[in-house]
């Protein structure tokens, strides 16, 4: 049996006639990292702030490590929590900040200096330990705040939109830092995040929420490759969406199950394909079709292409169809704007949904 450490069962909060949270129910394992990704107002923050205690569900229930915490205030939930802002003392020391999460332990001066020193080792501060907010990096800002949140050896971390203020090479650096420590640490830790690259990279499992509502959780790769619904595929990472069947084009030979499989998806249902799954062939190759070459875009990884039909085979939701390339085979092909090709979707890659897309 799964050795589940926060258990959320119906979790409901309501606002007036505002909902916030339908009917949540979540279970997150002990030592996992565990990211709340959705737009803004979507209910993560508040899902967070019920869990730590600082808001109260307007019904369901909250079990930490097996006990019933739904009625406990934030003092008998032992969790650390960093917030977007950091919330560090701007007229207190790195030292006198990670301190003041102690001043009701009782330690002496030698264990309080000692777990301080420990703590700022762990996040490679111990060079900074006199100065003020004001004379640290914002990445050694958010490490102060991270070592204050787990000098008192909490039972899980809560971490709001941390790396929101800082650019984005030192978020990348940072954030690699934060999940190197959780899993050296080994602590359970949520943490909330529009930034759907922090989840894919940081997170064991991701929960994508959207309208109070929780529409899919998995392990990164997992809602990347199958996502649950057309909202979860637009949300996380690039993908293009289109109506109609390409097996209506009279030019095109197709594979026979790939032709039912377009066609079962009905005249309301949406197909897409994910920008990197789509391939050059040669043309009059098996479910390939034509396209022009409309506008490339240098990535530094490689190139992505934006293409356009040649004919009316299909509805796209977006004017072009965008399509990723190696930079080697963009140079080997020498395509140019303009030029025509024929691609295909790579077999296995074409996703099929029912509703419209939620973008």
């Amino acid at each position: 049996m799964e050795d589940i450490f926060l258990d959320l069962k119906h979790i409901k909060k309501k606002y007036g006639s505002f909902t916030a949270l339908e009917d949540i129910n979540l279970q997150i394992k002990r030592g996992e990292l565990v990211c709340l990704l959705g737009p803004s107002g979507c209910g993560k923050t508040t899902l967070l702030r019920i869990i730590a205690g600082l808001e109260k569900p307007t019904s369901g229930e909250v079990y930490i490590n097996g006990v019933n915490a739904t009625s406990f205030p934030p003092s008998r939930r032992n969790f650390g929590i960093v917030f977007q802002s950091y919330a560090l003392f701007p007229n207190m020391t790195v030292r006198q900040n990670i301190a003041f999460g102690l001043r009701n332990k009782h330690l002496s001066k030698t264990d309080l200096n000692k777990k301080i020193m420990d703590i700022l080792e762990q996040v490679n501060l111990t060079s900074q330990v006199d100065k003020y907010p004001m004379q640290l990096s914002g990445g050694q800002q958010q490490r102060s705040a991270l070592a204050r949140a787990l000098v008192v050896s909490p039972d899980f971390l809560l971490l709001d939109e941390p790396l929101s203020a800082l650019d984005a090479k030192v978020r990348e650096k940072v954030r690699k830092e934060i999940r190197s420590l959780q899993q050296k640490l080994g602590i359970t830790t949520i943490m909330v995040t529009h930034d759907q690259e922090e989840a894919l990279t940081m997170a064991d499992t991701i929960v994508v929420m959207n309208n109070a509502c929780i529409m899919q959780q998995g392990a990164p790769v997992e809602v990347y490759d199958n996502p649950s619904s057309s909202f979860v595929a637009d949300f996380i990472g690039s993908i293009n969406f289109f109506k109609g069947s390409l097996s209506k084009n009279a030019n095109i030979t197709m594979d026979k199950q790939l032709e039912e499989k377009l066609l079962s998806a009905g005249p309301s249902g949406l197909k897409a394909c994910r920008p990197e799954d789509i391939e050059i062939v040669e043309e009059r190759s098996l479910n390939s079709f034509n396209v022009k070459i409309h506008t490339i875009e240098f990535h530094g990884y490689g190139y992505r292409l934006w293409l356009s039909l040649m004919e009316d085979e299909m509805a796209l939701n977006n004017e072009y169809l965008s399509f990723d390339i190696s930079a080697e085979e963009f140079f080997k092909r020498r395509l140019t704007v303009g030029d025509t090709i024929s691609i295909r979707f790579k077999k296995g890659k074409l996703h099929y949904f029912e509703e419209e897309c939620c973008s």
